[in-house]
């Protein structure tokens, strides 16, 4: 259970929000999305332990990014792609082709909102600037929004930045774009450790929890763990508390 926050809430003119699992439901949509393209290839394998890898894959490709900055920054679809790679063949999923592996890899693309989502954004945009800060690509982000109806004013990505959250320039690049300084603009997310990051950089702060984002796996950001500036327990009550 989410303790109810009832602090001020900070004077903002933006919100921007972490994507994957804060705004869409990333491990059920593409288990989903992998459990259909295979029965339909008649391809079986566990694609539940496939996805569940790959999102253990994510962090440490970015890390191999953000410590190597000498290196041509990698846009998150080529770490997808290259982790997939990698773990197909340690699955034994044989026989896939190039093309297999990018209708794969694409499935990123296709990931579906949270129910709160598309409702309490919709709402949050009558008032605010509202767009994405996710590591995810600009494609990937622009391709998610039209597919599962999200109402970005605008999409802001790490890609633009050339760095991956938590870097300094990711939040403090997108402020900037906004031409606004960070105590005006809003980080929303359902990880502790980006918000922790936002607020070192002095945006302000709303946690909402996904308690179901790793399903079973889940053992960390079920709970606030810090006395963030907003925490709700979905978008719906964040407009509320943001007063739309």
């Amino acid at each position: 259970m989410v303790v109810e926050h009832v602090a001020a809430v900070p004077v903002v003119r933006a919100l921007l929000f972490d994507v994957f699992g804060t705004v869409v439901d990333w491990r059920s949509s593409l288990i989903a999305d992998l459990e259909g393209w295979g029965r339909a290839r008649g391809i079986d394998a566990d694609w539940t332990a496939l996805v569940d890898a790959w999102r253990q894959a994510y962090k440490p490709a970015m890390d191999e990014v953000r410590t190597h900055p000498e290196r041509p920054f990698a846009m998150l679809d080529t770490l997808h792609r290259r982790s997939l790679e990698r773990l197909v063949a340690e699955q034994g999923i044989a026989g896939l082709t190039d093309a297999d592996l990018h209708h794969l890899t694409m499935g990123w693309h296709r990931l579906h909102p949270w129910p709160d989502s598309v409702p309490g954004l919709t709402r949050l945009k009558a008032r605010y600037v509202i767009g994405p800060l996710s590591n995810g690509n600009v494609a990937l982000l622009t391709n998610m929004a039209k597919h599962g109806g999200l109402p970005w004013d605008l999409v802001l990505s790490a890609e633009l930045f050339a760095h991956y959250k938590p870097d300094p320039e990711v939040y403090l690049g997108a402020a900037r774009l906004l031409g606004l300084p960070p105590q005006e603009v809003m980080m929303v997310a359902a990880h502790n450790s980006d918000l922790a990051a936002a607020r070192s950089l002095g945006l302000p702060t709303a946690f909402v929890p996904r308690p179901s984002e790793y399903g079973p796996l889940q053992v960390h950001d079920l709970q606030p763990d810090d006395d963030w500036d907003v925490i709700v327990a979905d978008f719906v009550e964040l407009a509320d508390r943001m007063g739309c």
